[in-house]
């Protein structure tokens, strides 16, 4: 995929997936627990902070080198999408109002980006499920085009260029406190949706965030 060059035209939202525009973050932990458990081990308290910001691979090379598992990084993350694949196809839903809100903006002209940490095997499969497919401009993941995980604002500039806006032109939707900053520090508008992975951070989400939302149904127009 080639990228635009880009423009002072238009207004842009980016999308995170997990957690944002997907009730999906309790699949992850409900995988968390299984996996953990298979192999005799009870799922640390920390795992899923630890790991919210940073993209699959290095998911795997952080359990890897953490827990001593004899896998490859590559068989881990095999593991895991086994066990996701189902649940993203099947079971994962939209949070509420999310797919009345991006139809809502794609209609009215913003242009739409998805940036997330899952990869094409997860993101696909459940965007088509949810309802979301047919709205979005274009999709990216951490890792794509070079982008370092969302602790950086990489993947943030990334989609605006795909879209051809500036970042000032941009709203992104995050629910981590971590993926707020880093899009704030890309000269990005901030919108944070509440998640219960994120309910410790929420305090500290509140203070920084140009806006908060507890479902779609307050979302800001863009335009």
């Amino acid at each position: 995929m080639s990228i635009s060059s880009t423009s002072n035209e238009g207004k842009a939202a980016i999308f995170d997936l997990d957690g944002t525009l997907l009730d999906s973050m309790r699949v992850w932990d409900v995988m968390d627990v299984k996996f953990f458990a298979g192999r005799g081990i009870e799922c640390p308290q920390d795992f899923s902070k630890s790991v919210a910001s940073m993209q699959f691979h290095e998911i795997a090379v952080y359990v890897k080198q953490r827990f001593h598992f004899s896998d490859t990084p590559e068989e881990l993350m095999a593991i895991w999408n086994r066990m996701a694949a189902y649940e993203y196809a099947h079971n994962v839903v939209p949070k509420p109002h999310a797919v009345a809100y991006v139809r809502h903006l794609h209609e009215t002209g913003a242009k739409l980006a998805i940036a997330t940490t899952l990869p094409p095997t997860l993101r696909e499969p459940a965007m088509k499920h949810a309802g979301l497919a047919p709205y979005v401009h274009t999709v990216c993941s951490t890792g794509d085009g070079n982008c370092r995980g969302k602790e950086y604002p990489d993947i943030y500039l990334y989609a605006a260029r795909l879209l051809g806006v500036r970042p000032e032109s941009c709203t992104v939707f995050e629910d981590l406190l971590t993926a707020v900053h880093s899009a704030q520090s890309a000269g990005m508008q901030t919108w944070a949706m509440y998640d219960a992975s994120s309910e410790k951070d929420w305090a500290a989400i509140q203070l920084i965030a140009d806006g908060t939302l507890n479902d779609f149904s307050d979302a800001p127009s863009i335009l």
